[in-house]
């Protein structure tokens, strides 16, 4: 039997996801069972997702993801070593499920509840799929947060760089919806952008050259929709051709910003022997954006490490792992651990207000 198998529940936006993972003989973390049922169709007709009905679709489907996780894992819940839930950050509504769901668990089970940053199983997902030492540097792009961390330890990070206004995965969700593509954004951005011409649109790289480690796309942004004015009525080559111009501008700008972070890290850790620059997070799953980074990787000597496209959108599988990691170091917590809408990693981190509605970054 696996040791130490976690369960893990993911509801911190439009996923309903539970995940089981445990250690093989060897040590090495193996995932027993993941399943996702994403919101997609719930949220489709409003271009985005509503708070409201991301929460019901939590309450209605969980407990039959939580009993098809089980199933998949051949386990009972007397096989578990602990629950661990997203506690944060996230839309308040879906965290207040999932984390209720799985301190009913621990609570009727007799086990122990590890409360789990979202954004901690994006950074620990590598050891998941490739078992990394620590310190390694880490680029989070997801559809809330696009930042630069330095990974020291479990539990210990430094944000080196962040996003002043929108996060990536935002801006290609707001493309998405300027264009008339479908959501997610980010899937269907990239899919036009195959077929487009990516130097049709001269766009803007924000912050490239800049010595600060910070990401702006507020500005590339509003580019894109003075382009797409200018060219309307669009052909369907206009919107491929859109596509491929936003999409290298974003890779091109993440290209130069971790092309510095980089820089940094090489300085501070010149004696690693395994030098890793890892991805995560659902724009990680981007192909032109995975191949820019490499060729920086490449170019600084440092190997890339990008999870599955299944692990870098959000699942149960890092929060279970995430959970794992912290339960063997003896980070448990009770069942009043609340849920937190902002739950930054780097809490020493002064936050950053850019010109976005959203003001202050996590």
């Amino acid at each position: 039997m696996t040791a130490t198998p976690i369960l893990g529940i993911e509801t911190s936006c439009d996923e309903t996801a539970a995940a089981v993972v445990g250690r093989d003989r060897d040590g090495a973390p193996v995932i027993l069972a993941n399943v996702v049922l994403s919101q997609v169709e719930e949220h489709a007709a409003f271009g985005g997702v509503v708070p409201e009905i991301a929460a019901r679709a939590h309450v209605e489907a969980l407990d039959g993801i939580v009993r098809a996780a089980m199933d998949d894992a051949g386990l009972g819940f007397g096989d578990l070593a602990a629950i661990a839930a997203t506690t944060g950050p996230g839309l308040v509504g879906g965290l207040i499920v999932g984390a209720m769901t799985g301190k009913a668990i621990a609570a009727a089970r007799g086990l122990p509840f590890v409360a789990v940053n979202h954004l901690e199983g994006h950074a620990l997902t590598p050891r998941l799929t490739d078992r990394l030492d620590y310190p390694y540097l880490l680029l989070l792009v997801s559809g809330g947060h696009t930042q630069i961390l330095l990974v020291r330890g479990l539990g210990t990070y430094e944000r080196w760089g962040t996003t002043i206004d929108d996060a990536l995965g935002e801006a290609f969700d707001k493309t998405a919806k300027l264009l008339q593509l479908p959501q997610p954004g980010g899937p269907n951005v990239e899919r036009r952008a195959a077929t487009g011409d990516a130097t049709r649109f001269a766009l803007p790289r924000p912050l490239r050259g800049e010595a600060r480690l910070d990401f702006s796309f507020s500005g590339l942004k509003t580019a894109l929709r003075q382009a797409a004015e200018a060219a309307a009525p669009l052909s369907d080559g206009d919107v491929a051709d859109l596509c491929a111009s936003f999409q290298a501008a974003a890779a091109d700008s993440l290209a130069d910003r971790t092309r510095r972070a980089l820089e940094r890290f090489r300085a501070e850790f010149p004696d690693l022997a395994d030098p890793v620059l890892a991805v995560a997070g659902g724009v990680a799953a981007n192909r032109a954006i995975r191949t820019a980074l490499e060729a920086e990787a490449g170019k600084a000597g440092v190997r890339l490490v990008a999870p599955p496209a299944a692990l870098c959108t959000d699942n149960a599988a890092m929060v279970a792992y995430a959970g794992l990691e912290r339960f063997e170091a003896g980070l448990v917590d009770g069942l009043e651990a609340p849920v937190r809408s902002r739950w930054p990693l780097d809490a020493g981190a002064v936050p950053l207000v850019g010109f976005g509605r959203r003001g202050a970054k996590a």
